[in-house]
């Protein structure tokens, strides 16, 4: 399974064997230490995720009077104390404040993305050797206008314009504008979720296919507050369905209106993916009676005739797992309706439509909510699908 942050590699620990008249060097006092600390990081690799713990705030400062007078400029901040910890399981301490200068050049004339991050340093990969007793383990921040290394910790972002211009904290937290310091972006430390759930809509001949697409943003959203054990992605991605990308996605989301029609191509690709344990949900509105009749036939075609959720056990999945549902949830006056088999959910109703905000804002928050813990449902099945298809060949092997 997909998961932003990968687990420690599958390999067996091996720790010092221990005996009367075993001789202590260095590198074995180094091997027995060090047995602990590798268990201790694959300990919270396995069950956290990295990111902030506390602190690390930063502040726009004035250029340090001791740095020379052509560093003096406005794009210097101050990295506050705090604690981080990394993907592998390392804590990253920072004891003191850091005055640290944005340096990076615009060279367009487009805005640039500019990240500030920390990561850890190991005394022993340094290459002057401190002669005491005792090391401290130690950090290095850096400045990135690409993306980061898996390793390093987002402390903030910078949005630069063009030309030297100053470095400031923004007016509104929520909404920092260009040269403001963003820290909304800031991964903080927590219980690694079950799953990072991705979600892309699929894209076809039907000029009405995008018409929900923020909506499955809003869905992904919902998915950590209401359920923890499982994240969504930031955002939903795009994919036709011949793509080879449509294999990293749990759901594949399509709707529209009219027929659908797909070539040899498309249904080779849409077989392999829902075999493999992808689902595609067809979310159709109702007098979408075009695109409901060809979803039926495709399902036909796919040897996996629709059932109506009705005909199903009552303890089906999309009905119990996360949330109970009896009734489903009504949109535009009347319930949805489900019908599935062998990894296609057609909707009708057009259940995206409550998945977030609608023009008038007059959509009740009941409704949104009803309609968001069907969609996790939804995707809690999609994945769960996934991983038990997967778990059952050879290449999945020890994956998330």
């Amino acid at each position: 399974m997909s998961h932003p942050f990968p687990p420690p590699p599958i390999q067996p620990f091996e720790r010092l064997q221990a005996s009367d008249g075993l001789l202590i060097n260095a590198e074995r006092w180094r091997q027995a230490h060090n047995y602990h600390r590798v268990r201790q990081n694959t300990h919270y690799q396995c069950l956290n995720q990295p990111g902030i713990v506390c602190g690390l705030g930063v502040r726009d400062i004035p250029a340090p009077s001791k740095v020379e007078a052509k560093y003096r400029d406005g794009r210097w901040v101050q990295i506050q104390p705090g604690i981080a910890i990394d993907l592998a399981g390392n804590l990253i301490v920072v004891p003191t404040p850091y005055d640290f200068p944005v340096d990076l050049e615009v060279a367009t004339s487009e805005p640039l993305m500019v990240y500030l991050t920390v990561s850890y340093i190991d005394p022993e990969d340094l290459r002057a050797r401190d002669s005491r007793d005792t090391v401290r383990e130690t950090y290095r921040f850096d400045q990135r206008n690409s993306t980061l290394e898996i390793s390093e910790i987002e402390i903030c972002r910078i949005l630069l314009e063009p030309g030297k211009k100053d470095v400031t904290q923004p007016a509104d937290a929520f909404f920092p504008g260009y040269n403001n310091i963003n820290l909304r972006f800031r991964r903080q430390a927590q219980a690694r979720p079950q799953a990072i759930v991705k979600l892309a809509q699929v894209t076809h001949s039907d000029s009405g296919c995008d018409r929900n697409f923020f909506n499955l943003s809003y869905l992904l959203q919902s998915i950590e507050p209401l359920y923890s054990y499982l994240q969504g992605t930031e955002e939903a991605g795009q994919v036709t369905l011949t793509e080879k990308s449509i294999q990293e996605y749990d759901l594949l989301y399509l709707t529209g209106q009219e027929a659908l029609s797909f070539n040899k191509l498309d249904l080779e690709s849409l077989s392999k993916y829902l075999n493999s344990g992808g689902v595609l949900l067809v979310d159709a509105p109702r007098d979408a009676t075009a695109l409901i009749e060809s979803t039926y036939s495709l399902a036909e075609q796919l040897k996996n005739p629709l059932k109506p959720l009705t005909e199903l056990r009552r303890d089906h999945p999309l009905r119990v797992q996360p949330f109970l549902f009896a009734a489903l949830p009504i949109v535009n006056q009347r319930p949805v309706e489900i019908a599935t088999a062998g990894g296609i959910i057609l909707i009708t109703g057009d259940l995206a439509s409550a998945w977030g905000l609608d023009k008038e804002l007059t959509l009740p928050r009941l409704a949104i909510r009803t309609a968001q813990e069907l969609g996790i449902n939804i995707l809690y099945y999609a994945w769960k699908r996934r991983q038990l298809i997967g778990l059952q060949q050879e290449d999945d092997s020890g994956k998330w």
